[in-house]
């Protein structure tokens, strides 16, 4: 098949779409500003926005500092609800013209494309991420997708220039046959690049879940179909509008699981904060059950046991650590003991990337790292499984730990050190848990803040290359 060609679902995996409802979901998004500018928008609705702070970011419409360039505005009716009682919540999705005073950062972050073999999709490790789709129920402001969402042209490492593209099912699964049947036939081990099999897959964007049912099952069942051992969903949705997981779509991964039983899902979800799926009365504070336990959302509550039930279905949360949404160790303390009570995982925490304007919303890497090791304490073992992730051009990277007092006679310590740790390395993994210790600066919040203090990099954080370019041969042989 070429990899231009249509995708042709076999007769096993048509019979299982086949079986797929895609109802209609009615999320009752706001979308951009104009509803707020020209109050358009319900009336309860309007009052989001301040009119000093509309006056604020009208006079920025049309200029360089124009949020909506940046990143789309987009809310849905349930996140709004629940934002009435939280300020993280609203700093979560209101713009605000503090977001383009400086735009400094990366078009492309982390340098994602120079491993791009096909459009849409990142194969940096052991597993492949691809965009299937460019938005979401609402849109974070912090995102770091901006990019993607924005649907801006970005250059790409070859020199050209052009917005970034969807994955199409042809492609990816030409470029996963290939790429596994290389492997298959060089002993394990891909004979360029080094990697293993090509075994997992997430599903990201964008937000998947904003998909039919239908699209959703279409990439399940060509994913297992091109032997991929598990696959991932990455979404927001249960706090945008936990009502998506309803009985349709239940049924839909009932059906998959029961269509390819030795296919892995699992489901990395985003709650940022825990007002995004806790009740709280009219003083702000959070309902107790009459066990002391705190009370869900009943949409968020009913969608997250339809999924933790399913016990072959995996639920993975993560988030980054962003400033005046969640840098607050109370909030991520009450966060990951909820999540864990109702048999979710807590994944991974995140340092903010270098974004454009990410001088807006990142949290200096130290005080990240301070945050959530106070939030910890007090937590049982598997409530603190979660670790601070940076995601260096190199690979995601542990910031494992800060320290404050010097190392006798070890220049550079006198404050104290952070020690970075190679989580996830690209290709064959071959840096996987060397180290880098730098001295401290409360103020970095990039890898940048530190080089001109590296004492130990047995990790090459400070002295990275780029990698060649990716390119699509591997696809020939599926062709």
């Amino acid at each position: 098949m070429s990899s231009t060609e249509k995708y042709v679902p076999s007769a096993k995996a048509q019979a299982f779409i086949d079986t797929v409802e895609s109802p209609r979901y009615e999320r009752e998004s706001i979308n951009g500003l104009s509803p707020f500018l020209n109050e358009k928008a319900p009336e309860d609705v309007l009052s989001f926005y301040t009119k000093d702070e509309l006056t604020a970011l009208r006079e920025l419409k049309g200029t360089e500092r124009d949020v909506e360039e940046r990143m789309p505005v987009k809310m849905t009716r349930h996140f709004f609800d629940m934002a009435t009682k939280s300020e993280p919540l609203r700093n979560l999705v209101k713009a605000s013209p503090g977001e383009t005073e400086n735009l400094e950062g990366a078009q492309d972050p982390g340098y994602q494309m120079d491993y791009s073999p096909v459009e849409g999709l990142l194969h940096k490790y052991e597993m492949g991420l691809m965009y299937v789709v460019s938005t979401c129920s609402a849109h974070c402001r912090f995102c770091y997708r901006e990019e993607l969402i924005s649907r801006k042209e970005i250059e790409r490492q070859d020199g050209t220039v052009a917005k970034k593209g969807m994955a199409q099912i042809g492609e990816i699964t030409a470029y996963v046959h290939a790429h596994n049947k290389l492997v298959a036939e060089n002993g394990g081990r891909h004979p360029k690049s080094g990697r293993e099999k090509l075994r997992e897959i997430l599903l990201s964007g964008g937000d998947p879940m904003v998909l039919p049912n239908k699209k959703i099952a279409e990439w399940l069942s060509a994913l297992a179909e091109a032997d991929v051992e598990s696959i991932r969903i990455g979404t927001k949705e249960l706090a945008f509008y936990p009502d998506r997981f309803d009985d349709a779509f239940f049924a839909m991964l009932d059906r998959f699981h029961e269509t390819y039983p030795d296919v892995g899902l699992r489901l990395m979800i985003h709650f940022n904060h825990p007002d995004e799926f806790l009740l709280k009365d009219e003083n702000g504070d959070y309902i107790e059950e009459a066990s002391g336990i705190l009370k869900w959302h009943p949409s968020t509550k009913r969608a997250m046991d339809g999924l933790v039930q399913r016990g072959w279905l995996s639920i993975e949360n993560q988030s980054p650590i962003i400033k005046g949404v969640n840098d607050d160790a109370d909030a991520l303390r009450i966060m990951q003991r909820a999540v864990k009570r109702v048999g979710a995982n807590n994944h991974y925490f995140f340092c903010g990337r270098d974004i454009i304007a990410h001088k807006a919303f990142n949290v200096p890497i130290e005080k990240a790292w301070q945050i959530l090791n106070e939030s910890q304490k007090g937590l049982s073992g598997v409530e603190t499984h979660a670790r601070l992730s940076i995601t260096h051009y190199k690979g995601k990277t542990e910031v494992a730990a800060v320290t404050n007092e010097p190392i006798p006679g070890v220049p550079g310590t006198e404050h104290g050190v952070v020690i970075f740790k190679i989580l996830r390395n690209a290709a064959s993994a071959p840096d996987r848990g060397k180290v880098c210790i730098v001295g401290r600066n409360p103020d970095a919040i990039w890898f940048d803040g530190y080089a001109d203090r590296v004492i130990y990099d047995e990790a090459g954080l400070f002295d990275y290359g780029r990698v060649e370019a990716a390119k699509s041969s591997e696809t020939v042989a599926a062709n």
